[in-house]
């Protein structure tokens, strides 16, 4: 195996898992341990992830960094959950939404496979599927095409193309980030022109992000904070973060973690 094929086969890792250890890629790779540490170096020295004791880590903040679906399942599991309990009360019997990638959107989806008589449009593989093993005849699940990305999304033209011909009355969106300058990001280039595709397909958008989003920035925009009629998130969010998120999005609503309380604050007239 040449080095680039090495090199790509870890960064692969990193992105899937968060981690690698240099004894787990000796014996996946097949190769001797140093020659997993300059692989590892080289990688270090172009900023593609952060060496450490024993493996390499993600870099945290890294706009083009994106974890696999399953890593990312593993993070603020209490708050996706009360955010998603939240959020599933937007969504009436017969309405016709769309529901983007990400974790706390597949959280979402397993609340949704509750409510009657939806029409769901999604290019997140496990959102479709989610709904599906549901098995209920009164709803009807709609996957775009597209190239499947490591958090199990469908991006690029074919998703982008069919999502201009839908138009549904919510869009949930979940984000890799919220920032005050850039707004709702991705680290995807590809996935955040579906994602904008996705958002112009609605009469209203939720954006459903935990705490930890906030102040994080992705390589592309895909929203203004502002375009956001309904943001739920968590209370781990800080106040000075609540003070400019209720002065920009229509509806700020924050969740307490493990529990079903929820507070909703009133924001700017729009």
């Amino acid at each position: 195996m040449l080095a680039r094929q090495r090199q790509s086969f870890i960064l692969d890792r990193v992105r899937e898992d968060g981690a690698v250890r240099v004894a787990d890629l000796v014996r996946e790779l097949g190769v001797s341990d140093m020659t997993v540490r300059r692989d590892l170096e080289v990688l270090h020295e172009r900023g593609l992830l952060e060496k450490v004791h024993g493996g390499a880590t993600s870099i945290a903040g890294n706009a083009l960094f994106e974890p696999g679906f399953a890593a990312k399942s593993a993070l603020q599991q209490s708050e996706k959950d009360a955010i998603a309990d939240a959020a599933v009360g937007l969504a009436e019997p017969g309405m016709a939404i769309a529901v983007s990638a990400g974790t706390t959107t597949y959280a979402l989806a397993q609340r949704l496979a509750n409510v009657p008589g939806l029409t769901v449009v999604t290019n997140s593989v496990r959102v479709a599927d989610v709904l599906y093993q549901a098995g209920r005849s009164d709803q009807t699940i709609i996957l775009t095409g597209g190239v499947r990305t490591p958090s199990d999304a469908l991006v690029g033209p074919f998703a982008v193309s069919a999502l201009r011909t839908v138009h549904v009355d919510l869009v949930f969106v979940g984000v890799h980030g919220m920032d005050p300058h850039s707004g709702f990001t991705c680290p995807n280039l590809l996935e955040a022109d579906t994602d904008r595709a996705l958002i112009e397909a609605g009469r209203s958008l939720v954006v459903v992000a935990d705490h930890s989003k906030w102040g994080v920035i992705g390589i592309s925009s895909i929203a203004r904070l502002d375009q956001a009629d309904v943001l739920i998130t968590d209370a781990g969010l800080q106040p000075d973060a609540r003070a400019i998120l209720a002065g920009a999005v229509r509806s700020l609503v924050i969740v307490e973690r493990g529990g079903p309380t929820v507070s909703q604050e009133a924001a700017r007239a729009h």
